[in-house]
């Protein structure tokens, strides 16, 4: 991230949001809002002296999952780029009660702006990739999972636990301090499951495994319905840990966790035997799955892509375009289309921006010889092909309907759904198809 700030070729926008897009392939117009973090990111030296002398402080850390605390001006992760930090108005004593200022009046640069406003910037840009990322599955809604009892965590919070810069300077320990004696971590948290979601999240047993391995010091229980080690070394990493001393127990479906004379019991049937085990433990690490962000909806209809049943976006083809997307100019990578680890992301990430680099290269866009046609003498002007376009490349003009040629992908919605049948598409235009099917009818069948 550091080389990447410092690129004179790249212009790196933090702290922005994509409003809208416009255009098509070689030509998008793309509104940014660049949101005021009331700190002048060309004076700021990203010293921390402000950070240090904020008065509003123990306010829950959004990156420690609220296990931290930080101040109402900081850096939303540490190594952050740019170190320029980010004053929170909703927790800043000035914003709220009029008074305070501290961390202007400490400033060595005079950064601090209370005056800032947000920024709308257009840009022009040939191509797009879209890298929006994942979220975890939320346990909350899994009853039986235990999630909101005391040292039942999910992977990410122990996660920043276990970090040196985290929470607690990378110690495991209880809610009361105390270092845990044993560790039950629970596999397909939300995944592979029909009440939550189908789909297998992949990442979850090598986190789960690697998280074995760092409190392989305590009593650590595996408490899984299979074990996916598809990856390079995966399934000797495995081996590893079930040689340092690791039980693995191979549940079925369900597995409930309680708490029981203080302390957590987890309740799960073992698949080979039948039997039930009750495992008394000291915390549990729900391995919780992946889901889309829950504004992936919001992004897909800025960008005009699709998405899957799943509520990932979706590529053109799996095979042959995997980072492409229906939408010419826009390409996809990592978590946003489905579940996968860091190789694979990376793998991917770099197919986007040679793919991207390739048509800016090429300098020519192809077209789709099958786009829609208007006729313009039958156009009302209703706009019922330009609300069911799911390409946005209709627009109403005069009362007419106008067909983008750059954006139409020939998908024939906007034909079905016109009441006049102004709409057709080139090349399989009615008076054509009814011309086939007249000719496959007259054919004679021995």
């Amino acid at each position: 991230m550091v080389s990447v700030g410092q690129h004179p070729k790249i212009q790196l926008l933090t702290y922005s949001e994509v409003e809208k897009v416009a255009g098509y392939v070689g030509n998008f117009q793309v509104t940014v809002r660049k949101k005021a973090r009331y700190v002048n990111e060309d004076l700021c030296t990203g010293c921390g002296l402000c950070e240090e002398k904020c008065p509003a402080r123990n306010i829950p850390s959004e990156f420690d999952l609220g296990l931290g605390t930080r101040k109402a001006i900081y850096r939303p992760f540490p190594q952050a780029v740019p170190s320029t930090p980010v004053l929170d108005k909703e927790h800043c004593i000035y914003f709220q009660r009029g008074k305070c200022r501290a961390c202007e009046k400490f400033c060595p640069r005079k950064a601090i702006d209370f005056e800032q406003q947000d920024k709308l910037l257009e840009l022009e840009v040939g191509t797009i990739i879209l890298a929006t990322g994942f979220d975890p599955a939320d346990p909350s809604s899994i009853a039986q999972a235990g999630y909101g009892l005391d040292n039942v965590l999910t992977g990410l919070e122990f996660e920043r636990m276990v970090n040196a810069s985290g929470p607690t300077g990378g110690q495991v320990l209880l809610k009361d301090g105390r270092p845990p004696k044993s560790v039950a971590i629970l596999h397909c948290i939300g995944s592979r499951d029909e009440r939550y979601h189908e789909y297998c999240s992949r990442v979850c047993c090598m986190y789960s495994l690697k998280f074995a391995h760092l409190v392989r010091e305590t009593t650590g229980a595996q408490v899984y319905r299979d074990m996916r080690a598809f990856g390079k070394g995966y399934e000797e990493f495995f081996n590893r840990v079930e040689q340092e001393g690791t039980v693995f127990v191979r549940r079925s479906e369900d597995v409930e966790v309680t708490k029981e004379d203080g302390h957590l019991l987890v309740r799960a049937k073992d698949v080979f035997t039948g039997v039930k085990v009750d495992l008394p433990v000291d915390m549990v690490i729900l391995s919780v799955g992946m889901e889309p962000r829950p504004d992936a909806g919001q992004t897909a209809r800025i960008f005009g892509i699709g998405r899957s049943k799943d509520g990932f976006f979706v590529e053109k083809h799996p095979k042959l375009a995997p980072v492409e997307t229906a939408s010419s100019g826009i390409f996809i990578a990592g978590a946003c289309q489905g579940p996968k680890d860091i190789p694979d992301t990376v793998a991917q990430a770099g197919a986007a921006a040679v793919a991207a680099l390739d048509l800016m290269d090429l300098g020519k866009v192809e077209l789709d010889p099958s786009i829609a046609h208007v006729r313009r003498e039958r156009c009302s002007g209703c706009g019922e092909c330009a609300i069911a376009c799911p390409y946005r490349a209709i627009q109403i003009v005069a009362g007419i309907a106008q067909v983008s040629e750059y954006t139409c992908k020939g998908c024939g919605t906007c034909a079905s759904a016109c009441p006049s049948k102004a709409i057709s598409l080139d090349h399989y235009a009615d008076e054509q198809l009814v011309a086939e099917m007249q000719g496959l009818l007259s054919l004679e069948v021995s």
